[in-house]
């Protein structure tokens, strides 16, 4: 995993005080084919504060998994299969990897 977007500017307290709060990281994931080819890859960690929609930040990774993760046979429509039912629901969460670490 790279980078972890949403955090610029916050103190270690102010993150942990929002986790509390309910916020939480979480990375999406993406599928992309290529003739007989197929990759299912990750996003960077997303900082989601409370009440910030994961749907959104999640919604280009969706549409790159829908215009080009199908296409390779067998594993494109399951790894889009795959990446969609993932970030559909909030995509996975890696939040207590990240503050444990």
């Amino acid at each position: 995993m790279g980078e972890i977007n949403g955090i610029d500017g916050l103190s270690d307290q102010e993150i942990h005080a929002l986790v509390q709060q309910g916020a939480k990281f979480v990375y999406f994931e993406y599928a992309i084919s290529i003739l007989i080819m197929s990759f299912k890859r990750s996003s960077d960690v997303f900082f989601i504060r409370p009440g910030e929609s994961a749907f959104v930040k999640g919604l280009p990774y969706n549409l790159i998994t829908m215009l080009f993760g199908w296409w390779g046979f067998p594993w494109g429509p399951i790894y889009s299969f795959m990446a969609l039912a993932s970030n559909l629901t909030g995509g996975k969460d890696v939040t207590s990897d990240i503050v444990a670490g």
